[in-house]
């Protein structure tokens, strides 16, 4: 078990003593900052004025709502930064090993309401506000979503940073500032639209930008040998340099002084402005190295399918990785000389392959800068890294073509080719003259393009390879990866994702939050989920039930509201709300569902007056953007938006049938769309999805799954019982056979299927042309399985409808998933990899704050 580290002691310095080397600073600073600031109503309110007039040059007569948004941010972030210094102070000399988590993706969504709640300054901070004439709820609404990711890799991340801090381990979390987010998505006439989402444009309370912190990184240029009696040495220089610039965000842990950070990157030009250039009239070539460089971090993901788009993403990937380990290895060289002490001072934890060049970034400084020998620096890398695997697709496991790297990073092309020999020699240790497997496993990938492998580099470059559910984890060591994990077993790990009950339960669903504590008696279930376990002793309670009820319509109220004002669509919150919200893929298989809700329109359409009474009222809402460059999810899009807009303004069917489709998708709109929920889909093809994290949101809010056994689905049947979810389709095992019918063409479509088709064909939802490439790629390949799974998936939908009708089972089922999640917290989560992986320690920071917890 690990184990809290505790210091006791009153003064702002962790030990409460001056440093001998500081005293000559003078003893009036030290004296000056002993204490932190009060949070009593009457200070907190001082602060919010002071910052709307001094910060923002604000007057009193000119304090509306987001003035006072950015006067209550700033106030909470002062008090952030006073347990972040604290807390860094702390870690400086106690010494901890650190992990540092590597993403380029931080979905944090809004930070006041989380920052306050974690505090546990919710209700100082509401009575305050109360008394300056504003809601606190209200103000919440006046904070935009950082953008800086896309879906579940960046929200993951940002779960798993609010259970580090929470869990008081000591990590920083490391990526890159966009400017611009991936896109702001609208619906223009069924179809998206992109626009840049610049976040920014209001500021950014939450970030410190630190000007005192920056690298320089370098790309292109020249490596030059240099021997020597001692050997060769290799130089890399000229090129094209770009300044990274530092932006912290501090990141609370509940109901404790320990604050982590996240340290994002801004790339700024190495020189300014080329001012002989401008003198000589030549104005744009006077800023194109400014712009050159800044792009690095405007844009989240830019499009690759271009050369130039590559090189981009692969800079962006670099830049990120380079400006780290310049901040990673600064910190380890302030207490430590011995390189040898490096993997037992720094854990780092690869999210995804987008950063896995960092391995051979570690390498290049070990060997050409700090002057170690291949197989010295070559071991501390290995034990310093390890590599959280995200997917089994194909197409997403990341290659960089040897051209592309040889030009913009050539001495790391080097390293990999020396990389990538001395791991073959092991390959022929185990498999003499196998030329299959060395073909197979060899980090370059031979071809008309040569290309670089990252998955495979990122494997031989770590010490641990993690899948992030049960199943995953054996698809990658048996489907993807199996002479990987031959060669190497003791490697490959699973570790199951979880999101993080403070966000997803307290602050997303309060009425739920209440319930919790009310029937276990306390509220230490936000940091010990287990504990909910404890509510299936009353779930027969009619009180329990009649309070579960009531929290859930309220839920659905607001989102019926939310609806309303956001796309025009008047929903009745009785209905049962049926929720698809994910990154739109044809893997996940949002085109299955909006076929089968035209099923049930046509259905509908068909009926007696009589029947129609007894069909259970529906209301089926989308989420989710489409890559911009991903033509068939934008068209999967396009038919959602078509069939809602016939199925919406059909009065025949008013009242039992209503589809949604919410716009520009993110963690806030989630906040308001999870709770509200009563079933959930997620219903990808089995052996496609690595884990999901959203199953896991809605089944802490009581909502049930229908779905496939893919993913975490199937270790949340294991918890809340197969009996708790509509469980339905082809199983992994299946899959391989099943496209061999179809490819065969010995599969049949099921009538039901066909009367769907013809009414798409037949334009019934919009110009027949605008879909045909998506019949096509059914009737012709179907690789996602949709016409195999649909008779399964209405099948199972009939199953929801018929225990819809039986409300006192489907609550007592709400109720069974909700008590079942504890293995499905973030903090499960963050302890097996700080004990299995990492090897670190909680390091809990004990000052007079913590008295208050």
């Amino acid at each position: 078990m690990s184990t809290t580290i505790p210091l006791k002691h009153t003064a702002r310095t962790t030990t409460g003593v001056v440093p001998p080397t500081e005293k000559k600073k003078g003893s009036k600073l030290f004296a000056l900052k002993t204490d932190f600031l009060k949070n009593d109503e009457d200070s907190i309110q001082k602060d919010i004025l002071d910052h709307v007039e001094y910060t923002l040059a604000r007057t009193k007569y000119n304090f509306d709502s987001f003035s006072a948004y950015q006067g209550s941010a700033y106030s909470v972030r002062d008090r952030l930064i006073e347990r972040w210094n604290e807390t860094q102070q702390y870690y400086t000399e106690r010494d901890p090993k650190r992990v540092y988590y590597l993403s380029m993706e931080f979905l944090m969504g809004r930070s006041l309401q989380n920052a306050i709640y974690n505090m546990n300054l919710k209700d100082e901070y509401h009575s305050a506000l109360l008394e300056l004439g504003f809601e606190m709820e209200d103000l919440y609404e006046e904070e935009k979503d950082a953008a800086l990711g896309n879906g579940g890799l960046g929200r993951l991340a940002a779960c798993f940073m609010d259970s580090l801090a929470t869990l008081k381990y000591p990590a920083w979390g490391y990526g890159l500032r966009y400017n611009y987010g991936m896109f702001e998505q609208g619906i223009y006439d069924g179809y998206q639209t992109e626009v840049p989402d610049y976040w920014l444009v209001a500021g950014n309370p939450w970030e410190i930008e630190r000007l005192d912190v920056q690298y320089t990184v370098r790309f292109y240029g020249q490596v030059t040998e240099k021997k020597s009696s001692e050997g060769s040495k290799f130089e890399w220089d000229h090129g094209e340099l770009v300044q990274a610039i530092a932006y912290d965000t501090p990141v609370p842990g509940y109901h404790t002084t320990n604050t982590n950070n996240i340290r994002l990157w801004s790339s700024k030009p190495h020189k300014e402005f080329d001012l002989d250039a401008f003198n000589g009239g030549n104005y744009l070539s006077a800023v194109e190295a400014k712009q050159r460089s800044e792009n690095i971090t405007s844009v989240l993901y830019p499009n690759d399918n271009t050369y130039s788009g590559k090189e981009l993403r692969l800079k962006q990937q670099y830049f990120f990785v380079a400006a780290t380990l310049c901040d990673v290895i600064r910190r380890f060289k302030k207490s430590h000389q011995n390189w040898q002490d490096f993997p037992n001072k720094v854990a780092i934890q690869l999210n995804d392959t987008h950063p896995t060049i960092g391995i051979v970034e570690l390498f290049r400084k070990l060997i050409d800068e700090e002057g170690l020998q291949w197989e010295e620096a070559w071991d501390i890398v290995t034990k310093t890294y390890a590599y959280t695997n995200h997917t089994i697709l194909p197409e997403a496991l990341e290659m960089w073509p040897v051209s592309l790297i040889e030009d913009l990073l050539p001495r790391h092309m080097q390293l990999i080719y020396g990389i990538n020999h001395r791991f073959l020699i092991q390959v022929t240790q185990k498999w003499p003259g196998d030329i299959g497997k060395m073909r197979g496993l060899s980090i370059i990938q031979e071809g008309e393009e040569k290309k670089v492998r990252m998955a495979h580099l990122a494997i031989v470059g770590s010490h641990c390879v993690n899948g992030v559910a049960a199943m995953h984890s054996e698809l990658v060591k048996h489907k993807v990866f199996p002479d990987f994990f031959t060669l190497w077993p003791n490697k490959f790990q699973n570790k199951t994702n979880g999101v993080t009950p403070r966000r997803w339960i307290e602050q997303a669903n309060p009425g739920l939050s209440a319930i919790f504590t009310k029937w276990l008696g306390t509220d230490k279930w936000t940091t010990d989920l287990e504990l909910v376990k404890g509510i299936k002793d009353h779930m027969d309670n009619p009180e329990l039930i009649a309070e579960w009820k009531y929290v859930k319509q309220g839920n659905k109220q607001r989102l019926a509201e939310f609806i309303l004002k956001h796309c025009g669509i008047q929903v009745n919150p009785n209905a049962l709300f049926d929720v698809h919200i994910k990154r739109i893929h044809e893997y996940k298989r949002q085109l299955l569902n909006i076929l089968s809700v035209i099923y049930r329109y046509l259905s509908i359409k068909k009926m007696s007056p009589k029947d129609r009474a007894q069909v259970v009222p529906r209301v089926v809402i989308f989420a989710g953007k489409a890559a911009p460059g991903y033509v068939m999810a934008k068209r999967h899009i396009k038919l959602i938006n078509s069939v809602a807009e016939v199925i919406n303004r059909d009065k025949e069917v008013d009242q039992y049938l209503k589809v949604v489709f919410i716009a520009n998708y993110n963690v806030s709109i989630a906040q308001v769309i999870v709770p509200a929920s009563d079933i959930n889909q997620q219903i990808s093809t089995a052996g496609t999805e690595a884990s999901g994290t959203s199953n896991m949101k809605f089944t802490m809010n009581g909502s049930l799954i229908i779905g496939t056994l893919d993913g975490a689905n199937v270790e949340i049947a294991e918890e809340v019982g197969q009996e708790n979810m509509f469980i339905f389709g082809l199983r992994t095992s299946e899959v391989e056979a099943a496209r061999e019918k179809m490819t065969n063409k010995e599969v049949v479509i099921d009538p039901r299927l066909q009367e769907v088709f013809l009414n798409i064909e037949l334009g019934t939802f919009g110009p027949p042309d605008i879909f045909r490439p998506i019949l096509d790629s059914l009737i012709y390949s179907d690789f996602y399985l949709s016409i195999q799974d649909f008779p399964l998936y209405l099948d199972s939908q009939a199953s929801v409808d018929e225990l819809w009708k039986d409300q006192s089972s489907w609550v007592k089922k709400s109720i069974i998933n909700s008590a079942s999640t504890y293995f499905f917290s973030s903090d499960r989560a963050m302890n097996e990899y700080a004990e299995q992986i990492w090897d670190i320690k909680p390091c809990e920071v004990e000052t007079t704050l913590n008295r208050r917890y």
